[in-house]
């Protein structure tokens, strides 16, 4: 089926509507002035609508022409913009790119990366999905993201380039009023057991879910992401290990205490990772970007 309104038809009606009239309009199109005026006597015709009021001495659009344009420039953007990834997709830009981000990841250094890729003025569009746990490895086997950052536990082999972050240090944290808060010597299990913990729940959807940091505990509380989990424990509703780097400012304000534990929790790597043979632009920069100590 043909339709009525094509691209060039709007960008007759743009013009006209810019510069005021067919001969003005017919200048900037490097057209006659003849053409533009079949092209609209055509497409009023086909729709059945008059797009001008001919009564004024200068070419005002009626309420349809109205309508018709500015729909219409919604198709021009998006014709312009379709243009630009298709000659970005030759150079070797991609036109999206999907980043799996842990919420063990400062969002601050995080989005300072995503600010500086903006100033590039690709037009490559950024999807970010949070995770935890196994859920970026998942992501990365599942393909639903392109790059995995924060990613921790054992490294899967021949699958994907993984790079090392650094290492993250982990504290036992409790609200400032919380019973545990006035124990002085080192806690051990006996003491936790007596509270709710509070945990980040795997968001793994294909592979095997694992947990980290699990302790004996009265009972155990799940939530979504690393934030939940830290207001969780500053509101005193359980205890656990946190992540240093993402409380320092509740450990300087006293909302956190550090608390001396007898459970261990060593430092654990955190690494990011790729699908081998991707070789897209918008990924080696941001790999490139990545390739730095974050903790």
């Amino acid at each position: 089926m043909r339709n009525a309104i094509t691209l060039d038809a709007i960008r007759v009606l743009d013009a006209i509507q810019q510069k005021g009239s067919f001969a003005a309009a017919a200048d900037a199109l490097f057209k006659v002035p003849s053409a533009l005026t079949y092209t609209i006597q055509k497409l009023e015709t086909e729709l059945g609508v008059a797009l001008f009021d001919r009564s004024a001495k200068r070419a005002v659009l009626t309420p349809a022409g109205k309508l018709v344009l500015e729909e219409g420039r919604t198709l021009l953007n998006a014709t312009h913009r379709l243009e630009e990834k298709v000659r970005q997709f030759e150079s070797g830009w991609e036109t999206s790119l999907t980043i799996a981000k842990d919420t063990v990841i400062p969002e601050q250094q995080f989005f300072t990366i995503i600010s500086k890729f903006c100033q590039l003025n690709k037009q490559v569009e950024i999807n970010i999905i949070e995770e935890a746990l196994g859920g970026g490895w998942d992501a990365l086997h599942t393909k639903r993201a392109d790059i995995a950052i924060g990613l921790t536990g054992e490294l899967p082999k021949g699958q994907f380039d993984v790079q090392l972050m650094g290492s993250i240090e982990f504290v036992f944290a409790v609200a400032k009023d919380h019973p545990l808060a006035d124990i002085v010597d080192v806690i051990d299990g006996h003491h936790i057991k007596q509270y709710p913990s509070i945990v980040v729940a795997d968001s793994s959807r294909t592979l095997p879910s694992r947990s980290s940091g699990i302790f004996d505990s009265k009972q155990t509380i799940r939530v979504n992401n690393m934030q939940s989990k830290i207001q969780a424990q500053v509101q005193g509703v359980g205890v656990g290990f946190l992540p240093l780097h993402l409380i320092h400012k509740q450990l300087e304000d006293g909302t956190l205490l550090s608390k001396a534990c007898a459970i261990p929790r060593p430092p654990i790597p955190v690494y990011f990772a790729t699908i081998k043979g991707q070789q897209g632009k918008a990924l080696k920069w941001f790999c490139q970007q990545l390739n730095q100590t974050w903790f």
